[in-house]
C-alpha cells in the first residue's frame, strides 16, 4: 500500500493512461505523441509532480505498453505504475485499489492528455474541496450555442439546448478516496455508464462541486489539439 508521511498535507493523483486514443489517428497512443521533444504523458506527469502538494502519481498503463520504459518517467520514484483495465473507469479503480485510504483520504484523478493544467487550478480544486469537505471537479461554463442532433439523422439538428446551466467537465477531479471507490464499484455492479469520476459520484447520490478552471486546460483528443496545446504551454511559460 502507498503511504503518506505523517503530518504532510500532500495528495496523490491517479492518471489513467491505458487508452490508445483512436481519434488522434496516430501510430502510437496519443499520450506518447511529443510536444517539444517530450511525450504528452511526460508533460502532464511532470506538471503534476512539480506541484508542492502532490507527492505521488499513479500511472495506470496497459500491460502491452511499449513506450513508457523509453520515457524519463520510468525511473521516477514518485511514480507508481499500475496495470490498466478495459475501460477508463476500470483503470481508475485499479489505481484506487492500491491507495492507503487512511494516509490519503482524498484522491485526484487527471487525464493523461491534459498537459496544460496549471498549479493555480490545482491549488483551487484542493482548497475548495477541503474547505467545503466535498469533492468536485474543474470545469468551465459553456459559451457556444449547443445543438442536439437527431437520433434518426445524426448529422441533422434536432433542437437548440439552453446553455446557461451547462458546463464542460475538466480534470483534475477530486473526491474522498473511499467514497469514489465505493461509487465506482456500485455503478459497475449495476452496469451503469461512467464517463468520469463525477458521474460515478452523481450516480451514488453524492454532491459534487463545480470549480471554475482555466479554458487552456484542454484535453488533446484530435490532431489539431496538439498544436493548440503546444501554443498554450509556450504561453504559460511567459506567465511564470
Amino acid at each position: 500500500m502507498i503511504k503518506q508521511a505523517q503530518g504532510d498535507e500532500q495528495f496523490i493523483v491517479i492518471v489513467p493512461a491505458a487508452g490508445v486514443g483512436k481519434r488522434m489517428l496516430a501510430s502510437c497512443p496519443k499520450q506518447y505523441l511529443e510536444i517539444n521533444n517530450q511525450s504528452i504523458l511526460t508533460h502532464t506527469t511532470n506538471r503534476l509532480l512539480s506541484h508542492p502538494k502532490i507527492a505521488k502519481v499513479i500511472l495506470v498503463l496497459s500491460n502491452e505498453d511499449e513506450y513508457f520504459s523509453q520515457t524519463e518517467l520510468a525511473d521516477n520514484t514518485n511514480i507508481i505504475r499500475v496495470s490498466g483495465g478495459k475501460e477508463r473507469v476500470d483503470s481508475v479503480l485499479n489505481g484506487l485499489q492500491i491507495i492507503d485510504v487512511e494516509k490519503y483520504p482524498w484522491v485526484l484523478v487527471h487525464d493523461a492528455a491534459r498537459p496544460c493544467v496549471t498549479h493555480n487550478d490545482i491549488d483551487k480544486i484542493i482548497e475548495q474541496c477541503i474547505a467545503n469537505n466535498c469533492g468536485g471537479l474543474l470545469a468551465t461554463q459553456v459559451v457556444d450555442t449547443m445543438k442536439q442532433n437527431s437520433k434518426i439523422q445524426p448529422n441533422m439538428v434536432s433542437s437548440t439546448i439552453e446553455r446557461s446551466n451547462l458546463w464542460h467537465a475538466f480534470t483534475p477531479q477530486m473526491y474522498k478516496t473511499v467514497a469514489l471507490k465505493q461509487a465506482i464499484e456500485q455503478a459497475l455492479k449495476e452496469g451503469k455508464d461512467i464517463t468520469d469520476e463525477s458521474s460515478a459520484i452523481e450516480l451514488a447520490g453524492l454532491p459534487s462541486l463545480l470549480i471554475l478552471g482555466r479554458r487552456d486546460n484542454i484535453k488533446i483528443t484530435r490532431p489539431e489539439d496538439l498544436a493548440l496545446a503546444t501554443f498554450y504551454l509556450e504561453q504559460q511559460k511567459l506567465e511564470q
